[in-house]
């Protein structure tokens, strides 16, 4: 962070950044995040993203912590909303797949595209050794939150289950976006129950 970061004007700049990042990230990869489309989305001057960012590289990683972060804690407040996950496989499908690709709307359409936007991020992420640390952190919080949803539930999973169950999950949600499958929330919803039965 700039040292001109600090002050409460700084701050707030910064974080408007950081924000408008995120957004662009969750709407288009990483790809969307440019200079000049960060400072229009936080509504500042295009020179801000330099001025608070030694490089592009650094607002990167500040969006994809931003973002990750704001998912793990709906995450977490959906886990205490529901104080027993145990009470049906469904509550318990539903926080899974919640976690492993996002919200559902209803608008299948657009349901898809969060989904392919998911495991294009994930992906590209794998490109950007930048991102590396900030990414094992993420990793380590998700499966610890994972785990404990099954431990809630009465099913505790050790931690090289709870990752082999993620990798089962993406491989079954990669495989239906290759084959086109229409629905790969209900791809990954079936191999759940079939691996939770």
């Amino acid at each position: 962070m700039t040292a001109a970061a600090s002050t409460p004007k700084g701050e707030r700049r910064r974080a408007a950044l950081v924000e408008a990042a995120a957004q662009l990230l969750g709407e288009g990869g990483f790809d969307a995040i440019r200079h000049r489309a960060v400072a229009e989305r936080a509504d500042l001057p295009l020179a801000s993203t330099t001025y608070y960012f030694d490089s592009l590289d650094e607002l990167v990683i500040a969006a994809v912590e931003h973002y990750s972060f704001t998912e793990l804690a709906e995450s977490r407040k959906r886990i205490e909303e529901q104080s027993d996950p145990g009470k049906g496989v469904e509550g318990l499908l539903d926080l899974i797949l919640f976690m492993l690709l996002g919200d559902q709307t209803g608008d299948t359409e657009a349901d898809n595209e969060a989904v392919v936007l998911r495991y294009e991020r994930l992906v590209a992420t794998g490109r950007r050794k930048y991102l590396r640390p900030v990414m094992r952190k993420i990793t380590v919080e998700f499966n610890a939150q994972l785990g404990e949803i099954f431990s809630r539930a009465g099913r505790p999973l050790p931690p090289p289950a709870v990752e082999r169950l993620v990798a089962l999950v993406d491989g079954a949600v990669v495989n239906a976006l290759i084959e086109i499958d229409p629905d790969p929330r209900g791809v990954a919803k079936r191999m759940l129950l079939a691996e939770l039965a």
